[in-house]
């Protein structure tokens, strides 16, 4: 999947909120219901587009079903942001330097 398509998903609160959850551990769409305080047919919709978009993934315990982070397909939003995150580094850097020069 593309990094638009996947910052189109991203832009969504509760999606993140989601992910924001599954890092800690597999959860079950119940459980997500309680966190977030949406209703199941919300959260299940969220979890297709997550689903759809490979971010997570679902087995199947007893009558529960399962979902997990996989963080793979952020790697290229990982990678987007990389001369950007250089760019900040450079700048605080600057500021530090400055900071530290009139401190003298």
């Amino acid at each position: 999947m593309n990094e638009d398509k996947l910052f189109e998903i991203l832009a969504e609160p509760n999606r993140r909120k989601i992910l924001d959850y599954l890092r800690a551990r597999e959860r079950s769409v119940g459980e997500l219901v309680a966190l977030l305080s949406l209703s199941q047919p919300g959260i299940s919709k969220h979890l297709r587009i997550l689903r759809q978009a490979e971010l997570v993934t679902v087995r199947k315990d007893a009558q529960q079903h399962l979902y997990r982070l996989n963080a793979e397909p952020l790697q290229g939003i990982h990678d987007w942001f990389e001369p950007y995150r250089q760019y900040w580094t450079n700048k605080l850097d600057d500021l530090e330097k400055q900071l530290d020069e009139e401190e003298q």
